[in-house]
């Protein structure tokens, strides 16, 4: 389906269900996403997606990710309240890998940062450059 899709008019549309079954989804089952911020373009966060995660988010606007500590669906922003609205789903060329333009609401991150790319290595050095927005304890408690 991607081959075709390269050569596609502009306004061409294919049914959802044939372009979710032609997702090359890795071994376990997922794709990589990258939540973007849509309005001013920050990448905010990778995390990945399964069939069920990819249906649930189209179907109700809200993102849901697989998570794979977890082994099971994860909707952003369920224990700490900084849900991710979904503007437009994205496949790109090979339909291996989402992109999910986003409205997040708060820090994207599990830190508290606003994104989850805080961290720059620059020559020989790697260097912390974005401040906690929200100490991670008042996002999901304190650490038991």
């Amino acid at each position: 389906m991607f081959e075709q899709l390269e050569s596609a008019r502009v306004g061409t549309r294919v049914p959802l269900d044939e372009l979710l079954a032609a997702l090359r989804f890795d071994a376990e089952g997922l794709l990589p996403a990258i939540a973007q911020q849509h309005d001013s373009g920050a990448v905010l966060m990778l995390a990945y997606m399964n069939a069920d995660a990819i249906r649930e988010t189209l179907a109700t606007g809200r993102v849901c990710y697989f998570s794979r500590s977890r082994r099971t669906l994860w909707r952003k922003g369920e224990s700490s309240g900084q849900i991710q609205r979904l503007v437009e789903l994205r496949v790109d060329c090979d339909g291996d890998t989402l992109l999910l333009q986003v409205d997040q609401t708060g820090p994207a991150c599990h830190t508290g940062r606003h994104n989850c790319f805080y961290t720059r290595a620059q020559g020989s050095e790697a260097e912390v450059f974005l401040p906690v927005d929200i100490d991670p304890a008042t996002l999901y408690g304190p650490k038991t």
